[in-house]
C-alpha cells in the first residue's frame, strides 16, 4: 500500500510510492566489467520541500549472497512537474554527475527516466549515458538500468527487486498504552 505522509510536499505526492527505505538485490553485467549478483539498500527520503532525496548502496554478493566489496554509490535530488515530468540530479562515487529527465506513467506508478547531461572527472570511467526504467509492482521497487560508453552501445546493465523495509518504531509509535518494560505486553 502506497502511503501519503501528510508533510509531503503536494507537488511529489505521484513519487509517494517511491519513499521508504529500500533492500534487495540484482544482476550486473556489462562489457569489461566483472559479472555478479549485488545487494543493495536504496532510501528516498522528503524533508518537506519540492523534491525526494535518493541515496543507493550496492555490493558485490558471494554465492552465498554474503557482502564481498562496495559497488557502487549514488545519491541525488528527483523532481515532478504538473505534466508527470520527472527531473533527477545524481552524483555517483565513481566521479560521475548525470541529470535525467523522463516521465510518470499514466494511471501506474512506473518512471522511464533517460540521462540529458553527464559529466565526469578524470578519473572517472569512459560512460556516455544511460536509460533507467522504475516500476512499483505488488509493494516492491522493481528497477531496471541501461548504460551506454564511447565503446559500447546502449545496453543493459544493472537491474534490481527491492522490497521495503518496515522500521518497527514507526509503527510502533502510533500504538497508545504500550508497556514500558516491554515484557507486560506479552502476559
Amino acid at each position: 500500500m502506497i502511503q501519503i505522509p501528510s508533510d509531503l510536499h503536494p507537488d511529489l505526492v505521484p513519487l509517494a510510492f517511491l519513499l521508504g527505505n529500500w533492500e534487495g538485490a540484482g544482476v550486473s553485467d556489462f562489457p569489461g566489467a566483472e559479472k555478479c549478483n549485488f545487494g543493495q539498500e536504496a532510501t528516498f527520503t522528503h524533508d518537506g520541500r519540492d523534491f525526494i532525496e535518493y541515496v543507493s548502496h550496492t555490493w558485490v554478493l558471494d554465492s552465498e549472497g554474503k557482502k564481498v566489496r562496495p559497488l557502487e554509490t549514488e545519491s541525488g535530488y528527483w523532481r515532478i512537474d504538473k505534466d508527470r515530468k520527472v527531473e533527477v540530479v545524481m552524483s555517483r562515487d565513481q566521479g560521475i554527475v548525470e541529470v535525467w529527465y523522463g516521465e510518470l506513467a499514466e494511471g501506474k506508478p512506473q518512471i522511464d527516466l533517460a540521462t540529458d547531461a553527464v559529466a565526469r572527472t578524470a578519473h572517472a570511467a569512459p560512460y556516455a549515458g544511460g536509460k533507467r526504467l522504475y516500476g512499483y509492482v505488488n509493494s516492491d521497487l522493481m528497477w531496471v538500468g541501461e548504460k551506454a560508453t564511447p565503446e559500447v552501445e546502449l545496453r543493459p546493465y544493472m537491474s534490481a527487486h527491492l522490497k521495503k523495509v518496515v522500521d518497527p518504531r514507526e509503527w510502533a509509535k502510533d500504538l497508545k498504552d504500550l508497556p514500558d518494560d516491554g515484557i507486560a505486553f506479552f502476559r
